[in-house]
């Protein structure tokens, strides 16, 4: 699976650089995922700006994510651009349980308030 990370101090951009997020990606994309929490990024940005088609264990392995970084960080999904993938997210109801954010630029602010948020609650206990 080609992709591009950019790690940055608060987060982590994952750019797949595939059109198919299918049934051949989705066991090495959950492996990424779990690599990368392991890892311990906080926060995951999942650009899906070059994806055009995404099935039901492409849709899995981004739910791995979420349960990954539920607790101990934010996942962003951004650039759901194209229309079969935000069909199948909205049809999946999906749309519903993941913060997904138009552009990566909204999803850095995003990710910079939920830090901001996580720390004051630090602040207070």
């Amino acid at each position: 699976m080609k992709y591009e990370l950019e790690k940055k101090d608060q987060y982590t951009v994952f750019k797949v650089k595939e059109e198919n997020i299918n049934s051949v990606l989705a066991p090495q994309l959950k492996s990424e995922f779990i690599f990368l929490h392991n890892e311990g990024v906080t926060n995951l940005i999942f650009d899906l700006s070059k994806v055009k088609y995404i099935d039901s264990s492409g849709l899995s392995a981004i739910l791995t994510a979420n349960r990954l970084w539920k607790n101990s960080g934010t996942l962003v999904i951004t650039g759901v651009d194209h229309e079969h993938v935000k069909k199948i997210i909205e049809i999946s109801r999906l749309d519903t349980i993941l913060n997904i954010i138009p552009t990566l630029q909204e999803s850095v602010e995003y990710v910079m308030m939920e830090e901001i948020e996580r720390e004051l609650q630090k602040e207070e206990e």
